[in-house]
């Protein structure tokens, strides 16, 4: 679990000022789920129907650490869907080892997430979640392998996996 440190809040207060984390209009992908069940539970709702890091991940940002997910030896054919309400994301045969700790994805299904700009660490990084219950599952950076060159860097206490 992280816990917010002077560093992270100075830094985190320094970008909401200068306006990096401030909420715009909500992607297409966002706006198809608006009226979710899922947008309406409260924060003791989400709290009681996950288990502990899977909530303080989803529900507030948290990152699991480094090589401790099970879904890291999971090669099964499947789905891996969202923890928090089930919500395809990614196909199996999209899966790679990256060698970070976390399991990775070089695709996604594009409809289902929605992104932002996270400035926590101090510099600009996208941020994405799923579309229909706005959980937070990882980060995306740009030395994945072809054909996207995408790394979807997921915490796999956000991911549930469905084999085929």
């Amino acid at each position: 679990m992280t816990h917010l440190s002077r560093r992270h809040l100075m830094l985190t207060v320094g970008a909401l000022a200068a306006g990096g984390c401030s909420p715009g209009p909500a992607d297409a992908s966002e706006r198809q789920y608006a009226d979710s069940p899922f947008r309406r539970l409260t924060d003791a709702q989400w709290r009681a129907r996950l288990p502990a890091a899977s909530y303080q991940t989803l529900r507030h940002e948290a990152t699991e650490r480094p090589y401790t997910s099970a879904l890291n030896n999971e090669h099964r054919r499947g789905t891996y869907v969202c923890r928090g309400c089930e919500l395809p994301l990614f196909r199996s045969h999209w899966k790679f080892e990256s060698g970070t700790g976390w399991p990775s994805f070089y695709d996604v299904i594009k409809a289902n997430i929605g992104t932002k700009t996270d400035y926590g660490i101090g510099i600009p990084r996208t941020e994405y979640h799923c579309a229909r219950c706005l959980g937070h599952q990882g980060h995306i950076f740009d030395d994945g392998p072809r054909p996207t060159g995408k790394r979807y860097c997921n915490n796999g206490v956000a991911l549930s996996f469905r084999p085929a």
